[in-house]
């Protein structure tokens, strides 16, 4: 059921940050109208599209990760009987995902905590906020956390070929 739930959150951010990704291509396209066709270019388009897009990257991590679209090197565990398999992705977890993920959510809070404190805003033509896009990285350190925690729990249980969704 835990596991369930956070597949479910994971999804649903995705989907819900997938909207996101037209409203950034609107602002790009319409920054690109102004420059070119107006040449009358944007103050706050590049600022605004560069840390949406900074959003809309690392947020979609976890919903990455639930759907097996990161990198990986099937190449060589394919190869593998399902035990070897399951032993080498287990290990991969617990040697490079978990500490990876533990030092980005722990540094990513105080760079948030930092920034929130200071009231950071960036250095552009255009001084927006910074700290929404560094607490939203400990959201998705958090959520990427969960999530290989639910893919390995998956690795350790499962006795197929494919995981369950």
């Amino acid at each position: 059921m835990v596991l369930r739930l956070i597949d479910s959150i994971n999804e649903y951010v995705g989907k819900a940050l997938s909207c996101l990704a037209v409203v950034f291509a609107a602002i790009i396209i319409y920054d690109v109208f102004m420059r070119y066709a107006l040449n009358q270019p944007t103050r706050w388009a590049f600022d605004v599209s560069k840390q949406l897009y900074g959003f809309y990257f690392i947020m979609l991590g976890a919903y990455a990760l639930k759907h097996k679209s990161h990198v990986r090197v099937d190449l060589l565990i394919n190869k593998f009987n399902p035990g070897v398999r399951k032993i080498v992705e287990a290990t991969g977890y617990l040697i490079f995902f978990f500490p990876f993920t533990w030092i980005f959510l722990s540094r990513s809070y105080d760079f948030a905590l930092r920034s929130w404190i200071q009231g950071e805003t960036t250095y552009g033509a255009v001084q927006l906020p910074v700290y929404p896009l560094k607490m939203a990285m400990v959201a998705a350190a958090a959520l990427l956390l969960l999530q290989g925690i639910v893919e390995f729990i998956r690795i350790l249980t499962h006795t197929g070929t494919q995981h369950d969704t």
